[in-house]
């Protein structure tokens, strides 16, 4: 019998940068698996971070990954806001202008990560473009 205001024992949930750092690592091992080249992991730039930075066929792929517990309320994508997709667009620009070259088509895509309580990758979800270049989320290069 446990003491009263005790717990059974189990494993604790990971921290929010531990569980994106996990999310990150298991997006990577899937998207290898799906033909994708990592390229750089965790760009950062002046205006903020892009996860993944990838070749996929032709195309230049800039990957968002959020990472949830299996019974998160939302998806993982709800949390891509129009504010976050400017961010990353601006800094996608920032890592295009480093390039020798820059024709070559872009994609962003998003992956969802889904942990278990125990904190390891369960399933991964892919979303190819989830969000373009427009006029109205590029007006600030």
């Amino acid at each position: 019998m446990l003491p009263f205001g005790s717990a059974p024992a189990r494993p604790a949930a990971p921290r929010k940068n531990e569980r994106g750092q996990r999310g990150e690592r298991a997006a990577a091992r899937f998207l290898r698996k799906s033909g994708y080249r990592i390229l750089v992991a965790n760009y950062r730039g002046w205006r903020g971070e892009i996860d993944l930075v990838c070749r996929h066929q032709d195309t230049l792929v800039f990957v968002e990954v959020k990472a949830r517990g299996l019974n998160a309320w939302a998806s993982p994508a709800a949390a891509v806001t129009a504010a976050k997709q400017r961010r990353i667009i601006r800094t996608a620009y920032e890592y295009l202008d480093e390039l020798p070259s820059q024709d070559m088509p872009v994609r962003f895509d998003v992956v969802e990560v889904y942990l278990g309580a125990d904190g390891e990758a369960k399933s991964c979800q892919l979303i190819p473009s989830a969000f373009e270049l427009t006029a109205r989320n590029t007006f600030d290069r």
